[in-house]
């Protein structure tokens, strides 16, 4: 049984000019330029150099598959990539705002920079890394991490991209899901390990467009010590507040200190609330509460016999009036350390 509604439409959309109904039908993601998957794929390349420049894959999800004695590069940032089934490649990968998963890879030297990083039935691997979670390792042995330096001048902007911080970075906390008793599955590149001489810069023409250096002292990423054997007992927290100049200052000190013989052991960007202030910063706390809700702060942790009275040295220098938390003294100085990192990483879920 029909009604004179219907009817009414039907003859509506007959009166309709032909192709009117397809145009009215169109919506906005249909305008979208249409993604190639082949375009965010290296697959079954065998003894080539290939890469993507900056701005060409603009935070598309990529695949790397079947290589074979290739050398990979992607200048710039993407959503998560994937490495299947390569052998004795070179791989750098620009910011991932996700994650990086090694799956039965053999004999590949990479630097890259995650979200996540997880390796899945590889054998000898080397990895200059940035990561901002715990990196993991799965049915893999002989896996060496280092510290990701690396600069290109768009790098800065696809960290933001990506939504990383270059202060968060946790390349040398490695957890290992399928440990065997009496083995280390992982360990630490040398320390003096350069990282050119692992991953070197691409040859072609186009790629070396690209203006690169892997020189530490230029590294997007400040380089750390990580978990490695500290050289003295005494360190010093530094924490930087949110203004328009903290990254700028935090590197300059960091200059600075390495500068000066001292060692950079880790780096953190992460909010905190007034109950963290009283916790990391103890009776000093009220000094510091209404500088918390401008911004994430930066903390820097430093190593060396006489390290927390050139830091204060170098930061009343440097920084004058502006307001920073320095640790006041060696027997402080460790439990500042402690208090910090104990609410850094239950913070950032590590």
């Amino acid at each position: 049984m029909g009604c004179c509604f219907s009817k009414r439409r039907n003859s509506e959309k007959e009166s309709q000019p032909e192709g009117e109904e397809e145009r009215r039908k169109q919506y906005s993601w249909d305008q979208r330029e249409k993604v190639d998957p082949k375009d965010y794929m290296f697959s079954g390349l065998k003894s080539e150099t290939v890469g993507r420049l900056p701005g060409t894959v603009a935070g598309q999800q990529f695949l790397i598959q079947d290589c074979e004695n290739c050398n990979i590069y992607i200048f710039d940032h993407s959503a998560t990539i994937t490495i299947d089934d390569c052998t004795n490649c070179i791989i750098f990968l620009g910011p991932v705002k996700g994650s990086v998963f090694f799956r039965n890879c053999r004999d590949c030297k990479c630097a890259l920079a995650c979200q996540q990083f997880r390796v899945r039935d590889c054998r000898k691997l080397e990895v200059f890394l940035c990561c901002a979670t715990q990196p993991i390792i799965e049915s893999s042995t002989n896996i060496k991490f280092g510290c990701f330096q690396w600069y290109y001048p768009e790098l800065a902007f696809q960290f933001k991209d990506a939504g990383l911080s270059i202060f968060n970075n946790n390349w040398s906390n490695i957890h290992d899901f399928t440990p065997v008793s009496g083995e280390l599955n992982w360990s630490l590149l040398p320390e003096n390990a350069v990282v050119h001489h692992h991953v070197p810069l691409p040859t072609t023409k186009e790629l070396q467009a690209v203006r690169i250096s892997t020189e530490a002292n230029r590294s997007i990423v400040p380089v750390t010590q990580g978990q490695r054997q500290k050289s003295s007992d005494e360190s010093c927290l530094v924490v930087l507040f949110a203004g328009d100049y903290t990254i700028a200052n935090a590197m300059k000190l960091i200059d600075e200190m390495i500068h000066a013989g001292f060692f950079l052991i880790q780096t953190k960007e992460v909010s905190m609330k007034p109950e963290d202030a009283q916790r990391v910063f103890q009776e000093k706390a009220p000094e510091f509460l209404n500088l918390l809700n401008k911004g994430p702060i930066i903390a820097l942790e430093f190593n060396g016999d006489g390290v927390v009275e050139e830091c204060q040295i170098v930061v009343n220098k440097i920084f004058g009036e502006t307001k920073t938390f320095v640790s006041e003294n060696r027997e402080t100085a460790s439990r500042d350390v402690e208090n910090f990192y104990n609410f850094a990483d239950i913070q950032m879920g590590i």
